[in-house]
């Protein structure tokens, strides 16, 4: 390992360390940027401000190739930290649970090695540190501020606990699915448990819609939707006597196309107003999209498994995963918007206790693989066409 990279490679993993143990959350990512902006301004690589708290820099601009984008989120959860880890956080209930710590790294890692042979890119470089991705739709907001101008094509990634190190997807079409969340108030008449006769029982009705809204997948769409509907939520606290006036029910939908959102939030109030009619109640339906689907582009789906198969092996993007997952991802604006493509990297490993570096996103033992950090940037300066470090 040359002593550039094996510097840069040190100081994206204290990076990676600091940014875990001052975790901030979506739209709060205030030291984070901070943070970002010094090491961009202490490499000497240009940049602004991009949607408050993201960054956007640029290396080799007057060149004349297309122009590359690569993208890392920033932003962590509201989640006490379980993990046990040396860094663990500093900050009570917050979390970088999903390992956006460790993609900000990377990219601050990327970054160094671009600047360290600038003069040796064929294209421009543009590097977005995106806030907010964790519902707060932080890309869209980014590619409001200008952040996609002058960039021909965009990709991203995010670390994957459920997939053996070596490993990677990135299919054509849709590699993560869209999203959305539906609020369902039940009113109806409460009274005394022992004159059910006398009310018209929200927990009943509940239940009922409950049970018709789980059917939408299985009985009112086609197989191939790869679609998920679920109700996570029935709030109907009231006393072991009482029927309550009203219940809340609350759930999530996932989609792996967008143009299967329109259907499902129409059956949704279809089966949830008739069932709720049924029963003697009325129901106040409020549906809410979230993100659509992360759709690849082909071409840059290709040079991407390219690029990883180069970094891991022949083998690595080969797998038994079925396609879409059902996570979702804000990078679907972006691709909406440009070429591009997004991957997701595995980082689960062997040793001798077990399974390291296997806890899910959004686990308070979520624990990040620095060794990844490494094989990423490898990865970016493919797709750069940038020396690749030794």
């Amino acid at each position: 390992m040359t002593k550039p990279w094996q510097d840069i490679l040190e100081k994206a993993i204290a990076s990676r360390h600091w940014l875990h143990q001052h975790p901030e959350l979506t739209w709060e990512e205030t030291q984070t940027a901070d943070y970002i902006r010094a090491q961009l301004t202490e490499l000497g690589i240009p940049w602004r401000a991009c949607a408050k708290y993201g960054t956007v820099a640029t290396l080799s601009s007057k060149s004349d190739g297309q122009h590359i984008g690569f993208r890392a989120d920033m932003d962590a959860l509201p989640i006490t930290e379980a993990s046990g880890v040396d860094c663990c956080s500093v900050e009570s209930g917050k979390m970088h649970a999903c390992g956006h710590d460790g993609h900000t790294a990377t990219l601050l890692a990327a970054a160094a090695w671009f600047k360290h042979h600038e003069s040796e890119l064929p294209s421009p470089i543009s590097l977005l540190f995106q806030p907010a991705e964790e519902g707060g739709h932080g890309a869209k907001k980014m590619i409001e501020d200008g952040a996609l101008n002058g960039i021909d094509r965009l990709y991203g990634w995010h670390n994957w606990p459920a997939l053996p190190f070596g490993k990677a997807l990135c299919p054509d079409g849709p590699v993560m699915s869209g999203n959305g969340t539906f609020h369902i108030t039940l009113k109806g008449k409460g009274g005394h448990a022992s004159q059910p006769e006398m009310t018209h029982d929200p927990v009943l009705a509940a239940a009922a819609v409950t049970l018709n809204l789980q059917q939408i997948v299985s009985r009112r769409l086609p197989p191939q939707a790869n679609a998920v509907v679920s109700v996570t939520s029935i709030n109907a606290v009231s006393n072991v006597t009482v029927i309550p006036e009203h219940v809340k029910l609350e759930g999530s939908i996932r989609l792996s196309q967008p143009q299967w959102r329109a259907p499902i939030n129409q059956l949704i109030e279809d089966i949830t107003n008739d069932t709720a009619s049924s029963y003697g109640v009325v129901a106040e339906i409020d549906i809410r999209a979230r993100y659509d689907a992360t759709i690849n582009q082909t071409d840059s789906a290709a040079a991407y498994r390219t690029a990883l198969q180069a970094e891991f092996g022949e083998t690595a993007t080969e797998s038994d995963v079925l396609m879409p997952l059902m996570a979702s991802e804000d990078f679907s604006y972006y691709l909406q918007a440009i070429p591009g493509a997004f991957a997701l990297v595995g980082m689960a490993e062997d040793s001798a206790g077990g399974l390291r570096f296997s806890a899910p996103c959004h686990s308070p033992e979520y624990v990040f693989n620095d060794r990844i950090i490494e094989h990423v940037v490898k990865v970016f300066s493919r797709l750069a066409g940038a020396p690749i470090p030794e």
